[in-house]
């Protein structure tokens, strides 16, 4: 137990990433770790898709850039070799806390096994464009899935941050 608060108690966003893909027990591992994240009444409703293909990988920086209204030169996945994109059945009414809750296993797992990471966002924008449905489409998935968010993965090209400090408001007792 100790050892998991170490983890949970020093993960950090990553935002510059050596060219260096992960370690293939690595990368199960931590999709291992996500499949197992607490949903609502056990349905499971997300899904993972791992993008270990530049070609992709690239394609999805790039919609993710538009979205954000940058240019085709912007990398919103700050260099990171591979991602993992958690989509949830949106027909599961806690779909978006169940996707959410594995993207924090994902997280952690990756911290864990001295994978760094960073939650990036716009992924329901992503696939919910004719663009999106159509990578999922070639994918052979199907159903009423959005986009919760794209974890994505590597090793830190410089040190971390060290963690802020927390706030005084953070928790309030009644006992």
């Amino acid at each position: 137990m100790a050892e998991t608060l170490k983890v949970l108690e020093s993960r950090r966003s990553c935002r510059a990433y050596k060219n260096e893909l992960i370690e293939e027990e690595k990368l199960q591992a931590i999709i291992k770790a996500g499949t197992y994240a607490a949903t609502g009444m056990g349905k499971q409703s997300p899904i993972i898709i791992a993008v270990t293909n530049k070609a992709l990988r690239d394609k999805l920086s790039g919609m993710n850039a538009k979205i954000m209204g940058q240019g085709e030169d912007f990398d919103p996945f700050y260099g990171a070799p591979e991602l993992l994109i958690v989509l949830a059945n949106k027909d599961v009414p806690t779909y978006v806390y169940d996707g959410s809750l594995v993207m924090g296993n994902l997280m952690n797992a990756a911290a864990d096994l001295g994978v760094d990471s960073c939650w990036i966002h716009r992924a329901k924008e992503e696939f919910e464009s004719e663009e999106g449905r159509e990578i999922l489409k070639s994918l052979g998935i199907e159903g009423n899935y959005e986009g919760i968010g794209h974890l994505v993965l590597g090793y830190a090209s410089a040190p971390l941050k060290e963690a802020a400090a927390r706030k005084d408001s953070y928790v309030y007792y009644i006992r």
